[in-house]
């Protein structure tokens, strides 16, 4: 008995003339109508928006953070058994005998630029510096932060937020859209993924409910990353120029001040939407090129300049540290910690302090000596033994808000990222083979940027351990410390022409996100069509220019990105729960296609 044809009529219903031609009218006002609505809640009542954001920021994390860490690692561990499998991994997304559309460069060149190059000019530095001093092994006092021996847990879960498990949550949506889009004919959009377990429901309002997820979370993933890119552009500019307008000097360390952000945002927002109006086949392809060219000489200033023996070292043992503690990362989830918790923890002498106590030694941005410090009255004059056991009683607290505030952070920006990021894949994927797409989208990429991190980021920590930085690049801000690191590294000419280097990288890579970010919204709205109107792409820039803008403005002055961050977040636990039912869609419609492969075969054996 053969089994039914799978559900491929999915109709997307678009306006015949007007403004909206050719564009799914609910999905395109929705959209719009939230983000509208949060540029001017942003604008007009920026304190009240700051709070509320971070209060529903904190109370998503206390109740999904779980959620969050275990439904990652389900996706890397479902595209490895997809890539395993010989019947689902040699499966062409096209038709058969069909030839890829891009080269093998141009295609990891466009993957590279758009999936990870602004976060990689930004945190190739900050992240293994930033885990050097704070992570999971020196949260728990096992290690001493920014010692040697905390280099290889720095690495362990630098590899983690960088390497096979955010390209795979990449991986699960760009999957899931080519093989329905090259396989079945259906729309490049998100709410084809999900037919396999909704049928024709996904033609009414659950469809753009879906499709209207999946712009909201393209937005904010985008925004967060041009937000953090334009922030290393500005510093940029400052190292060259030394235009002080651009930062704010009054703090401990120059950061860039938001008058200067918005003046960097308006200036990349703008080049981005002329990228835009281009198209794929020409500014995104070109730019995609120079960025991986710059990329490989700035590397290659690091490789030659840097620090590359302790690199080459670092990544290798760092490797099989990652490879070692892969599954008790992917699945290692914390909860919030209970004030009973807590005090059921603590010695007898210390019960009648919990509620002092619990702050300090909860707080997973804190140190032993500090928690000491912090305490007042009765509570500082317990004997060192008793404070000792009272901070290791909040281990948990102090693992939560850690895992939390770093690595659900990224996890929920790759997952904002993805519906931008998996749907740039699917476009420029047709013809490859399942396996070769996961490889290709999870592994090559994976492996480009644990080199990245240690020979960028361990030439600054070679710097710092030598004592030649002397704790300057430690202290500089997240977006400039590749800066910094570059002018203890070398000076003179050269410097000057590695600053200008790599501010043009960086502005090519936010060019390329951004555009990217604003065809792929395109693509989602206008059911599918991968050629969509010049006067929306240009609409869709202004209004991702004012998200990032409004919340910029919106955020406390001593950390501008706060409300990006906590918008990002919040918007990306409902595309989460999609992804989850993409990933079990997927798996009905390879197993379903398989079954139907073998009966066919059955069928023409018996004739």
């Amino acid at each position: 008995m053969s089994l039914p044809e799978p559900f491929t009529d999915l109709e997307i219903e678009t306006a015949d003339a007007g403004f909206y031609e050719n564009y799914s009218v609910p999905i395109a006002l929705i959209s719009k109508a939230i983000m509208v609505g949060l540029v001017l809640w942003a604008l007009v009542f920026p304190a009240n928006a700051n709070s509320t954001l971070g209060s529903w920021n904190s109370n998503i994390l206390a109740s999904f953070n779980g959620f969050y860490v275990v439904i990652v690692g389900l996706f890397f561990f479902f595209l490895a058994v997809v890539a395993i499998i010989p019947a689902t991994g040699r499966r062409v997304m096209g038709t058969p005998g069909e030839k890829p559309e891009f080269s093998n460069f141009s295609w990891f060149s466009m993957m590279f630029g758009a999936g990870l190059g602004v976060g990689l000019m930004v945190f190739a530095t900050a992240e293994p510096l930033g885990l050097w001093g704070s992570n999971p092994v020196t949260v728990s006092g096992s290690v001493t932060p920014n010692e040697p021996e905390a280099i290889q847990s720095a690495y362990r879960y630098t590899f983690l937020h960088y390497g096979f498990h955010a390209w795979a949550i990449y991986v699960v949506t760009g999957l899931s859209l080519a093989y329905y889009a090259y396989t079945r004919d259906m729309p490049l959009t998100i709410r084809s993924a999900l037919t396999p377990l909704f049928g024709r429901l996904m033609n009414g309002f659950l469809g753009h409910v879906v499709d209207v997820l999946g712009v909201v979370a393209t937005i904010l993933g985008v925004s967060v990353t041009i937000g953090f890119g334009v922030s290393q552009f500005i510093d940029g500019v400052y190292a060259i120029t030394g235009m002080e307008w651009v930062m704010d000097l009054g703090g401990d360390v120059p950061t860039p001040s938001k008058v200067g952000l918005v003046a960097g945002l308006v200036v990349i927002m703008t080049l981005s939407i002329i990228s835009a109006v281009s198209g794929v086949g020409r500014g995104v392809k070109y730019l995609s090129n120079l960025n991986l060219v710059l990329s490989i000489i700035l590397l290659g200033t690091f490789i030659i300049f840097g620090s590359f023996v302790f690199a080459l070292t670092t990544y290798g043992s760092a490797m099989v540290d990652y490879i070692i503690h892969f599954v008790s990362m992917s699945f290692g989830a914390y909860g919030p910690m209970s004030a009973d918790a807590f005090a059921a923890g603590l010695p007898e002498a210390a019960q009648a302090h919990a509620d002092d106590l619990m702050g300090g030694a909860t707080n997973a941005w804190g140190s032993f000596d500090g928690f000491k410090s912090g305490l007042e009255g009765a509570a500082a004059e317990l004997d060192e033994e008793t404070l000792a056991a009272a901070y290791a009683a909040g281990e948990q607290g102090r693992q939560f808000g850690w895992q939390s505030g770093w690595t659900t952070f990224y996890w929920a920006w790759w997952i904002a990222f993805s519906p931008f990021v998996g749907l740039f894949l699917a476009r420029i994927s047709k013809g490859r083979s399942v396996r070769e797409f996961i490889l290709g989208c999870v592994f090559a990429p994976a492996l480009v940027c644990f080199a990245w991190m240690t020979v960028l980021g361990g030439t600054a920590i070679d710097l710092e351990l030598a004592g030649a930085a002397e704790g300057a690049i430690i202290g500089a801000s997240n977006t400039n410390k590749l800066f910094v690191t570059l002018s203890y590294m070398i000076d003179g000419g050269l410097l000057s022409m590695l600053n200008v280097m790599c501010v043009i990288l960086i502005m090519t890579f936010l060019v390329t996100s951004a555009d990217s970010g604003i065809l792929v919204m395109n693509t989602i709205m206008s059911g599918g069509s991968q050629e969509t109107g010049i006067k929306h792409r240009i609409i869709w820039g202004v209004i991702l220019t004012a998200v990032i803008g409004a919340l910029i403005l919106a955020a406390g002055e001593n950390n501008p990105m706060d409300a990006l961050r906590n918008a990002m977040i919040i918007g990306a636990l409902p595309f989460t729960m999609v992804m989850g039912l993409m990933m079990v869609a997927l798996t009905k419609a390879l197993f379903r296609d398989s079954q139907r492969d073998k009966h066919s075969a059955s069928a023409q054996a018996a004739e």
